[in-house]
């Protein structure tokens, strides 16, 4: 999935701002190595992340300060 539109990304979070958070610092983490969590067609840390949430695999907390990713 390369480009999902937002209606499918608010399922996640409504708040645009939480969901590039998330996306961020999971890309992040795959860029110092961490494996991706599903077979995805994107070769970008970005790409993989939005496939990863996208498909349910990245668990996050929000509070009212920070946002931390599980995975």
């Amino acid at each position: 999935m390369i480009n999902p539109s937002f209606d499918e990304i608010k399922k996640v979070n409504n708040s645009r701002y939480a969901i590039a958070m998330i996306i961020s610092k999971r890309a992040r983490k795959i860029q110092e190595g961490s494996k991706p969590l599903i077979d995805s067609k994107g070769k970008k840390p970005v790409t993989i992340a939005l496939d990863e949430l996208m498909a349910g695999k990245i668990d996050f907390e929000m509070d009212e300060n920070s946002l931390d990713a599980k995975k």
